[in-house]
């Protein structure tokens, strides 16, 4: 009788501590399920980023993408942190070097150029420029890093998504900053600061016809980047070859601070073939993907503004062709959407860092 006394006494004080329990929960529940909910916002976000990195890391052609969807989650990967991955970078550093040698032969030197050394153009199998001793001495001596590498790079395209993007403070802090085609500059938006900028030798052509006579416009136009290093494909096509020696020698005398160099064709096919090798087809790869491929291999950390190959922005407003213009995107020779999607798998991998939104200033 006793023991089954003290054995519902037990019943009795267990279903107490069970009830007890039970209210501390709902008690610990009802307090804390605000914050609960917000600590799960982190975890769930950082998952989000996860998918999203290794969705666009793997993303398709561009002619599957469908524009909406596509930018909306464009727009949810910029929003993330950005991952830097430094084993990526290193091997497409290592794979752009051993491939194509930007460290040494990005431009024609005295160098890596012997004077009747026969120069076979970059789009052609047959046709071949002599160097003569006149040109050769008026190349330069070497590359201007001499195997060095270059730290924080900017790679700053044209395109419409830099206007009124308050980028400028920050490409100017970058240790190196690449432009193109003698695109205007300005503090607000694409900075000042020009280490190299590339001229299309149809620039010259068309907006210097006079070049030998007045010298003066193309000198007032360069003068502005300082002392940047003025880059011409003087060996892509053999109309490019004239008008690129006409530029240097008319420039070298005035202007001897800010060099004018040659791209070597040699450096500029064999690019070319590493991204058909990677199953980018098209003509010819645009300076701008030439120039970031460059800043790969040269660069230890490289930013890129201003490529963005639509005519709307990652919040659905329309954007010009150039930010220096009112022009509406076009058709041309390069695949611009092609090239953007190779340029967004990279991001994504952590092997650069694409900018595409206004520039935040603490």
């Amino acid at each position: 009788m006793a023991l089954a006394l003290a054995f519902l006494r037990w019943i009795k004080l267990l279903m107490i501590l069970i009830v007890f329990q039970g209210v501390c929960v709902v008690f610990y529940y009802t307090l804390n399920t605000h914050s609960s909910r917000d600590g799960m916002r982190d975890p769930l976000q950082l998952l989000r980023c996860a998918k999203l990195r290794h969705k666009f890391s793997i993303i398709k052609p561009a002619k599957s993408i469908k524009l909406k969807s596509f930018t909306q989650e464009l727009s949810d990967l910029m929003s993330c942190p950005y991952r830097a991955n430094t084993t990526e970078r290193e091997l497409n550093r290592m794979r752009l070097q051993f491939c194509c040698n930007a460290t040494g032969l990005l431009f024609l030197t005295k160098h890596n150029t012997a004077i009747n050394q026969n120069i076979l153009y970059e789009t052609s199998t047959t046709k071949r420029y002599k160097m003569n001793a006149a040109v050769h001495s008026m190349l330069p001596e070497d590359l201007p890093w001499s195997g060095r590498r270059l730290g924080r790079c900017a790679v700053v395209g044209s395109g419409g998504i830099l206007k009124n993007s308050s980028c400028g403070r920050e490409i100017d802090s970058a240790d190196f900053v690449i432009r193109f085609n003698l695109a205007l500059i300005n503090d607000s938006d694409v900075g000042l600061k020009t280490d190299l900028i590339t001229i299309n030798p149809s620039q010259i052509t068309n907006g210097y016809k006079n070049l030998m006579q007045d010298p003066d416009p193309l000198v007032e136009r360069v003068s502005v980047y300082r002392n940047a290093s003025l880059a011409l494909p003087a060996f892509a096509y053999t109309f490019c070859t004239g008008v690129s020696i006409k530029t240097l020698k008319v420039l070298r005398p005035i202007r001897p601070q800010q060099p004018v160099v040659f791209f070597s064709p040699v450096y500029l096919r064999t690019l070319d073939r590493f991204w058909k090798g990677r199953g980018l087809k098209e003509t010819r790869l645009s300076s701008g993907f030439m120039l970031i491929s460059t800043a790969l291999e040269l660069c230890e950390h490289v930013h890129v503004y201003g490529f963005w190959p639509f005519g709307m922005d990652l919040q659905d407003n329309p954007v010009p062709y150039h930010y220096y213009d009112e022009l509406s995107p076009h058709r041309s020779m390069h695949k611009m959407p092609e090239e953007f999607v190779r340029l967004l798998q990279l991001h994504s991998q952590g092997a650069l860092t694409l900018h595409l939104g206004p520039c935040v200033h603490p």
